[in-house]
């Protein structure tokens, strides 16, 4: 039972510092969609990814290519959606909406689909507590997206880019939950290594046709740094405790920590953009970390095959 618990609290953790860091995605996505193509922008961030991880990786993906070719098809998937498909979607989407629409709506409709996913293809139940949980994270992240009016909440539509992060979200809770069937022959560092060097070659063909009809790409110190921050921040550090988190907590109680993610944003944005925090920004939070406390707290952490060696 302690073991349990400990193993819940490290899962949390890892859960909590991936969201802290994802956070920061929304806000490039937005805030430099004038300066790099949607597609260009993916594609650097994961070839600075492969390029990094690879030092780390080449013993094990040597070691472990019989496994790999057994699992081609698996993995082909995995990077799909979670590497080519996900952050390119919400690049697209920061063309046409907000950073608060991309930070909401993508956290707040992928936890959904990845527990039902969970529940579908892995047999993760679907508990009372959970649906609790899921129900405060939704009501806190609705408050903060109505401002606490009614009148605004019924007048919001989707866009075009609400479109486009809406079908990001869906594409990483399949991540998610694909994720969980991760064969164990393959080491966490060389799943990672393949799944980002495999989703950077599928974007390769995409990316040359973008360059060959967009805008030259002007680039300076600003944007370097901001591709290695994608590149090392919000792909390696953050996949890697993704992963572990997920084997820790299960595909669905993991996407729940999502929910985070709006809440670092409007913090990030207090501190870097001098915005002001309201008594709203403060109701919806306290309501996101007690559904995520309620969700995962209730029950013992089942026994979940290994996502991460």
């Amino acid at each position: 039972m302690k073991e349990d618990k400990n193993k819940s609290i490290t899962g949390v953790c890892l859960a909590v510092l991936a969201t802290i860091i994802w956070s920061g995605n929304f806000i490039v996505a937005r805030g430099i969609y004038k300066e790099i193509p949607p597609v260009s922008l993916a594609f650097y961030r994961w070839l600075t990814a492969s390029m990094v991880i690879a030092p780390f990786a080449y013993k094990s993906f040597r070691s472990e290519r019989a496994a790999l070719k057994m699992n081609w098809n698996y993995l082909f998937w995995v990077a799909l959606t979670g590497i080519a498909v996900f952050n390119t979607f919400v690049y697209i989407a920061g063309h046409y909406t907000s950073a608060v629409n991309l930070a909401l709506i993508g956290t707040t409709s992928s936890p959904v689909f990845a527990i039902v996913l969970a529940a579908i293809f892995l047999n993760e139940p679907i508990r009372p507590s959970g649906v609790v949980g899921i129900f405060l994270c939704l009501t806190g992240l609705v408050l903060l997206l109505s401002a606490g009016s009614i009148d605004r909440l019924l007048a919001f539509r989707f866009s075009k880019g609400d479109w486009w992060i809406l079908s990001a979200a869906l594409s990483f809770a399949i991540y998610s939950t694909l994720v969980k069937r991760k064969p164990t022959s393959i080491s966490a560092i060389n799943f990672l290594f393949v799944v980002f060097i495999s989703g950077t070659i599928m974007l390769l063909p995409f990316y040359i046709w973008e360059i060959t009809h967009s805008i030259p790409i002007i680039w300076n110190e600003s944007l370097l740094l901001i591709i290695l921050y994608l590149g090392i921040g919000t792909s390696v550090i953050s996949f890697l405790c993704w992963n572990a988190a997920i084997e820790r907590l299960g595909a669905g109680r993991t996407a729940l920590f999502g929910n985070l993610i709006p809440v670092f944003s409007g913090l990030e944005a207090v501190l870097i953009l001098n915005e002001k925090i309201s008594i709203i920004h403060v109701f919806s939070g306290v309501l996101v970390i007690t559904g995520l406390a309620i969700a995962t707290f209730q029950h013992p952490v089942r026994k979940f095959e290994a996502v991460t060696k």
